[in-house]
């Protein structure tokens, strides 16, 4: 039997609509086109349902068929719970002189009845959503720096509680039970921030913890659980750089697994840390980090380097959802190149470019990509393109100039729905063919362009992937030594960058005051006529 055929869900201003993609891409004959301005939507886990927010529409995707509506005009986010027994909608707190304590503007509902199952007040739209366990055993929310659980979708009564001093995050482990939870309390008053994980509900006392990882310098952190919830990585960041080497303040990258261990992954690159991504198998992750031009190396679960990417414009990283194939990607202030790996044999696939890309994500066959460029992050230029990973386009929509595109969206499918597939090296033929990136020009200040480049005039070293670089074959692992030696060479040398910046900066400015002075009919010293 032949695997399915996603959907992408595309919202904006003239409506909400489903394609049949890729490659052919119709607009799906089975879901009418909602062509009013939907302020949100998303697909179910397994993706069978797709709901959005004009009142709260759910349907069948399959068919079209209505499964529910909701009278909840103003909702603005929906989420199905991981077995479609509960929608949970969220819309704007509010309250007046009639009503101080305002309504309770977070429901659940049961989507089989239709029935509001429980209300709670959720002010802030982060973290609204609660999290469920896979087999909506558990239910967990954040209520005033305390976890509250929830046991079988029965929200009148509180099954457990999580007490420690002002929880600020969490996040519940995916997979099958045992659940697992991992929580960070923020430091205060010279004590360290920390991150422990649990295992529901054994949360008796710090004993009871499975691991436990204690840092300074984190003003806040992001937890991402591998898929087998084994492991969690925990990215520390301090808003402020006080060395002030980097406007993104600093970031620490620490690894924390169920059975104890944990560490801190040494990057060998001195800056931020821009992205982490786990690969699907839970073996591996791969950290982009570093001054541009950005590093990008996979670890193992011991922290060691298992591939060096070497260095490029960069900012994320993106495993298929097989685990097969790496995109690294530069969006955002980048110019949209694209890397694309094969990770098992760490073979360079194709370099494409998308430039003013606000959005990307993978297909769930594993073989195709969508690009896209969405209002407001961009309000020119809007449109989505549906690629093949070898790098050539099979679809391109774009947006009118009077209109908006606000959302591109996957439909999601089980595990296993879409078996891996051996990796191409041949570009996918196509009639819009592809988008070559153009080689990367280093940056260089105004007043070396017109001069000959020199070793010594180069900002930064171009650094090729480890199995590009002389006597690869041979390479092995740095000791930590050599990698503390090459920080401290990194840092000096990154220094140095921001001095001459800050040099040549001061000169133009001086030029500047010089120009004001002159226009202004002062009298100029002869050294000082330009």
């Amino acid at each position: 039997m032949a695997p399915p055929t996603p959907h992408l869900a595309v919202r904006g201003s003239d409506g909400t609509f489903l394609l049949c993609g890729p490659p052919s891409c119709q607009e799906s004959a089975a879901f009418q086109r909602d062509e009013r301005q939907g302020k949100y939507m998303t697909f179910s886990s397994d993706g069978s349902l797709f709901g959005w927010c004009n009142g709260s529409h759910v349907i069948q995707v399959s068919t079209g068929d209505l499964v529910k509506s909701f009278d909840l005009p103003k909702t603005t986010a929906l989420e199905f719970s991981p077995l479609n027994k509960v929608l949970a909608t969220w819309q704007q707190y509010t309250k007046t002189q009639d009503n101080p304590q305002g309504e309770a503007n977070l429901q659940l509902l049961d989507l089989q009845t239709g029935a509001c199952i429980k209300a709670f007040y959720q002010k802030k739209v982060t973290g609204w959503c609660p999290s469920w366990a896979d087999d909506e055993s558990i239910t967990v929310r954040n209520v005033n720096n305390e976890l509250h659980f929830f046991e079988n979708n029965n929200f009148e009564t509180i099954a457990n509680k999580l007490h420690l001093q002002k929880v600020s995050e969490f996040a519940l482990s995916p997979g099958s039970q045992p659940s697992k939870i991992a929580v960070y309390v923020p430091g205060s008053k010279g004590a360290p921030s920390f991150v422990r994980l649990y295992q529901y509900p054994n949360f008796g006392g710090p004993t009871s913890a499975l691991a436990n990882k204690s840092f300074f310098k984190a003003d806040k952190v992001s937890m991402l659980w591998n898929k087998k919830a084994t492991a969690v990585l925990v990215t520390a960041s301090t808003e402020v750089d006080k060395t002030g080497a980097s406007y993104y303040g600093e970031q620490t990258l620490h690894y924390v697994a169920t059975n104890g261990e944990s560490a801190v992954v040494q990057l060998p690159k001195n800056g931020p840390i821009y992205d982490v991504s786990w690969n699907p198998n839970s073996s591996e992750f791969c950290v982009v980090y570093g001054f541009m031009p950005a590093k990008a190396t996979v670890f193992n679960h011991k922290c060691e380097s298992v591939f060096d990417f070497g260095t490029g414009p960069r900012n994320v990283a993106f495993y298929s959802p097989q685990g097969h194939i790496l995109v690294l990607a530069g969006f955002g202030n980048l110019r949209g190149q694209m890397e694309v790996w094969d990770v098992k044999k760490y073979k360079q696939v194709s370099k494409p470019q998308a430039e003013d890309t606000t959005h990307f994500s993978w297909c769930p066959d594993g073989e195709h990509i969508v690009t896209s460029t969405c209002s407001p992050r961009l309000r020119v230029s809007n449109g989505f393109k549906i690629w093949h990973y070898t790098g050539t386009v099979l679809y391109k929509h774009e947006t009118p100039s009077n209109k908006e595109l606000w959302e591109v969206l996957w439909q999601p499918f089980p595990s296993g729905t879409f078996p891996e597939k051996e990796v191409k090296y041949q570009a996918s033929p196509s009639e819009l063919g592809s988008t070559e990136a153009k080689p990367a020009q280093a940056y260089r200040p105004p007043a070396l362009r017109n001069k000959p480049q020199t070793a010594s005039s180069k900002l930064h070293e171009e650094e090729p992937p480890q199995n590009m670089k002389p006597g690869a074959a041979g390479e092995k692992q740095m000791s930590k030594a050599a990698l503390k030696n090459q920080k401290r060479r990194e840092a000096k040398k990154a220094a140095k960058q921001v001095q001459v910046l800050l040099v040549f900066a001061s000169k133009l400015k001086a030029i500047d005051e010089l120009k004001e002075q002159q226009a202004a009919g002062k009298v100029m010293q002869k050294n000082q006529v330009l």
